[in-house]
């Protein structure tokens, strides 16, 4: 278990301090970037989309498209979430504003590095990450523990070679 949770870390939470390896030659090359967005027609959104929006109207056409795109893909998520999705959504939106910029600013680099993981790698992580999600809170407490103490060198290691890693000695009983 220790594995599973120290490779979810070693890329979700260090994931500034692992180094980037170029891909092997016989990699094939990283797909373009993707067109820019088209702009977004206010009336094109639904009415509930629009009250959601509301504060955007006035200067709607003047965003860039992207962002435009991002509200509107933003604004139907919402919508389709229960309310218990919603009060978690919210409360995890205050928690990212009271962060300082650099943290979110870290956030952000960490994301983009699991999203540019392959789709097998990112599944792994996932399953990991709720495995870890699922021990009891001293065990994930023990584990941050173990993490902070480790070296960039040992997490690197861990990241690379899950395999490897000691499993604690558990007590008999």
């Amino acid at each position: 278990m220790i594995r599973a949770w120290l490779l979810s870390a070693g890329l979700l939470l260090a994931a500034s301090s692992v180094a980037q390896v170029p891909p092997a030659p016989s990699e094939p090359a990283p797909a373009a970037a993707p067109a820019p967005a088209a702009p977004k027609a206010w009336s094109s959104m639904s009415p509930q989309q629009q009250q959601l929006l509301k504060g955007f109207q006035g200067k709607w056409d003047s965003l860039p498209p992207d962002r435009q795109q991002a509200l509107a893909k933003g604004s139907q998520r919402w919508l389709s979430m229960t309310p218990e999705q919603r009060s978690g959504a919210q409360q995890r939106f205050t928690q990212w504003r009271a962060m300082p910029p650099e943290q979110r600013q870290q956030l952000r680099q960490r994301w983009q590095q699991f999203k540019s993981l392959p789709p097998e790698q990112q599944q792994r992580v996932r399953e990991s990450f709720n495995r870890f999600k699922q021990m009891p809170p001293e065990r994930r407490t023990e584990l941050r523990r173990q993490w902070r103490q480790m070296s960039p060198e040992q997490r690197r290691r861990v990241v690379q070679h899950p395999q490897r890693v000691p499993q604690p000695r558990r007590n008999p009983r």
